[in-house]
């Protein structure tokens, strides 16, 4: 063994050697019991990032794990098509050409699109790689293969024949950027001053106004009633009445609705359907009309009037001077609120009304919801079943169309008369009027409708594969908890719906880490780091565990000591190896302890193991990584390793070697799950173990037979302790003292500190002194024991000259 570990070089071609000899291929007719994990699949166009490295952490901890334990484990990769964030990378291509996709047309940008995804998209897969992560990476999969294709649209025609799927005028989030409807759920709300205006709305009857307070005056021009709230007494003899919206000069009647704050400006609320998510819920139950005065591209439309063409903060400024004119501007203070923003491109999102396609979701989600309420599947940690339920029970229905042309396109076709036809292929004619002259729907499905299908699509679905029938239901899910609803929810959905069972036992939810100033990590921000850069500087292994330390919470902030202690821990390792190592001679391994301290540590290791089974069992890492250090850097390098370095100058001690050795792989194969490359490189140089990998090595049984000597060196740590901190050093009897005389000889190699060991030989020194100037003692005694007693204090002497000079 080289004199440090460097593991530039060894990680690489220990990823090579696993999968080059199959190590990671999943056989669905392999022997063991089945465990599956599918990977969150990563945009194809993304990057690793600090969530992904965490989240392949613990999902790499957890198949090596089970498949060291005999399991027949799958870990299954692949690529979500990501439609809106593809489209914009492509878009942005374009752009340096001077082109858009309205150039090209729509078969041309697909065509576009996937040449570019050839030569830069999927990279994160190689990246993963360099982590460390076990996938069989011969089954990658994404959500716009030709069987995936298959079973999106399979799934569409299913939901639209069980009559859930329905196409209407309902309010969406507009991003005027990418020209379409995105999910509620990826709409950034950040915080932006604005300024709010009080404004006079006559009433109808001249009896006077009532005032309203907005951040949008230019929505106005659509508002089609004033709310208040049924039990503000301010406005109870107004409901009922009409009220005059200034410049349009619309008569509107002024309703009662329990969703009006009464504690926001005035009270009373413009209701603007068209403009509004929860106005186009209070118009939708008092049947107002649903008037749109913002368009696709978030300029004033023709039913704006003269405001036509202009941007909403022109026709503000034109409308807020017009209301001071005729008397109805009461007043404007600043006004600091969160304003929705696409997550894909930043831009300010318009709530707008379109037609779009829609899931009802009621029936789908009491299955799931019931699921859950039963424990048949379970959070971790559970404080997450409560945010899934409470999102479940008051679900709204689901916006499945997008407005681009990357994806997978809805598979309905219109006839001329209307009539619509919802087919897995291109129908011959319409279902209804027979009609052959057909248009395809122009719109693509929302990204989140195809990965809901993810556990169960990769695995061959809707064939019946002999990997479906193996690894279906799914084991775990891991993943963050900002697409719980997303993606956790909707997969349970389908799962119970399509397979009719739940998709997976266990949902992890995993630490959000963020920058070291406690902000979210962002390259936008510039507080964004690059998992790779610590794979170069520290290696993987260390990533890997200061990553896994750091996920003690669900909110972390990132730590690059972490890091640094991962790294430690590896040389501690590669060193203790190459003392055990050194001295190993021609022994094999055998755990067969004669002395405490090889009994002790067989106890400890076995203890540990116990631990991180019990830990890894609860998706609870941070604990269990620690436990590997004090395992290793406390007890296994401090203590044991110090403790049998003497002996192993005895050339008849065939003993320490052995169990040296068979101690020494017991570490390796607990550690391994964490740090895969380091414990492999030390594995493949031990005695008999060159052509049997690590990573195949069954995990270990629990060892009641040294459970007793758990504690057997507590005396000995404890008189340590106690002497460094009173001066005092307590009996002990003649093992625990050369154990702690080996211990100690180790703390004057690393600082100088001899303290302890002196004062024990010293007081053994005057003890034995003591013993052979007592006449009475030497003419008394056995002569062997006497003997014995001259010896001890001739060693001791020899012993304190060596530490004093």
């Amino acid at each position: 063994m080289d004199t440090l570990y460097n593991p530039d070089g060894v990680e690489e071609r220990w990823q090579q050697a696993w999968e080059a000899e199959g190590l990671y291929n999943a056989d669905p007719d392999a022997p063991g019991e089945p465990y599956c994990i599918a990977l969150p699949p990563p945009n194809v166009t993304g990057e690793l990032h600090m969530g992904h490295a965490l989240n392949a952490s613990i999902q790499d901890l957890l198949i090596r794990w089970h498949r060291m334990r005999g399991f027949n484990v799958l870990w299954q990769p692949g690529y979500d098509h990501a439609g809106i964030a593809t489209q914009n990378v492509i878009e942005k291509e374009l752009a340096k050409e001077s082109l858009t996709r309205h150039d090209l047309g729509r078969d041309a940008f697909v065509a576009r699109t996937w040449e570019w995804l050839e030569l830069y998209g999927g990279i994160i897969l190689g990246q993963l790689r360099r982590l460390g992560a076990s996938l069989d990476y011969r089954r990658e999969r994404m959500t716009m293969d030709e069987a995936y294709v298959r079973a999106v649209l399979r799934w569409f025609v299913h939901l639209y024949d069980k009559g859930w799927l329905y196409r209407a005028n309902r309010i969406v989030n507009w991003c005027p950027r990418c020209e379409s409807a995105i999910s509620d759920l990826e709409v950034n709300h950040i915080e932006e001053d604005d300024t709010l205006t009080w404004i006079r709305y006559p009433l109808a009857d001249g009896s006077g106004h009532l005032t309203i307070a907005t951040v949008r005056p230019s929505t106005m021009l659509a508002d089609t009633g004033v709310a208040v709230n049924p039990a503000d007494d301010r406005y109870r003899d107004l409901v009922g009445k009409e009220a005059i919206v200034p410049i349009v000069e619309r008569r509107v009647p002024i309703i009662a609705d329990e969703r009006v704050e009464m504690e926001f400006g005035t009270g009373a609320l413009k209701i603007t359907p068209g403009h509004d998510p929860m106005d186009f819920e209070i118009g939708r139950d008092h049947g107002l009309e649903e008037l749109t005065v913002i368009g696709l591209d978030a300029r004033m439309n023709e039913a704006a009037g003269e405001f036509a063409g202009l941007t909403q903060e022109e026709a503000n400024e034109r409308i807020v001077a017009r209301l001071g004119e005729q008397g109805l501007l009461e007043k404007q203070e600043p006004y600091r609120h969160a304003v929705g923003h696409c997550d894909r491109c930043g831009t300010r999102i318009e709530p707008l009304v379109t037609l779009q396609w829609w899931c009802d979701m009621k029936e789908l989600a009491a299955p799931a919801i019931e699921a859950v309420r039963d424990r048949r599947t379970r959070f971790f940690p559970d404080r997450y079943t409560d945010v899934y339920l409470n999102w479940m029970e008051n679900i709204r229905p689901w916006c499945v169309s997008r407005q681009l042309w990357w994806g997978h396109r809805i598979p309905v076709w219109y006839c001329p008369d209307g009539h619509i036809t919802a087919a897995e292929e291109q129908p011959g004619a319409c279902g209804e009027c027979g009609s052959t002259e057909l248009t395809q729907d122009e719109d693509v499905l929302d990204t989140w409708f195809s990965s809901a299908l993810w556990p169960f699509a990769t695995l061959g679905w809707p064939e019946q594969t002999p990997e479906l029938e193996t690894w279906y239901p799914n084991d775990v899910s891991s993943t963050d908890r900002g697409i719980i609803f997303l993606w956790e929810a909707r997969m349970q959905m389908a799962g119970i719906e399509l397979m009719g069972e739940i998709p997976f036992p266990g949902i992890n939810i995993h630490s959000t880490i963020n920058a070291p100033d406690g902000r979210r990590m962002s390259k936008s921000l510039g507080t964004g780091i690059n998992p790779l850069d610590t794979v170069d500087e520290y290696g993987a292994d260390a990533t890997r565990y200061g990553l896994l330390k750091m996920s003690s919470t669900q909110d972390v902030r990132f730590n690059v000591g972490m890091i640094e202690e991962g790294r430690k821990l590896a040389n501690k390792l590669w060193n203790v190896a190459r003392l055990i190592l050194s001295n190993a001679a021609d022994a094999r391994p055998a755990a067969e302890p004669r002395d405490v301290e090889e009994r002790w540590i067989l106890a400890r290791l076995d203890a540990t193991r116990e631990l991180l089974e019990e830990s890894w069992g609860r998706f609870e890492f941070a604990p269990a990584v620690n436990a590997l250090y004090r395992v290793t850097f406390d007890d296994f390098c401090d203590w044991y390793a110090e403790a049998i370095k003497p002996r192993f100058q005895d050339p008849a001690d065939t003993v320490v070697r052995s169990t040296a050795l068979a101690a020494l792989e017991r570490l390796l194969i607990l550690l391994h799950p964490v740090m895969p490359h380091v414990t492999e490189e030390i594995w493949s140089q031990l005695p008999t173990r060159q052509t049997r990998r690590l990573i195949v090595r069954p995990w270990l049984e629990a060892d009641p037979r040294f459970a007793a000597d758990a504690a057997a060196l507590q005396r000995v740590q404890e008189a340590a302790v106690m002497f460094r901190r009173s001066g005092v050093l307590p009996p002990l009897d003649e093992d625990e003292q050369r154990i702690l005389q080996a211990v100690e000889r180790r703390q004057v190699a690393a600082d100088g500190d001899p303290t302890v060991e002196i004062e024990r030989l010293r007081k053994e020194i005057q003890r034995a002194e003591g013993m052979l100037g007592n006449e009475r003692f030497v003419e008394r005694a056995p002569a062997d024991v006497v003997e014995a007693e001259r010896e001890k204090l001739a060693r001791y002497r020899r012993e304190l000259e060596a530490l004093t000079g």
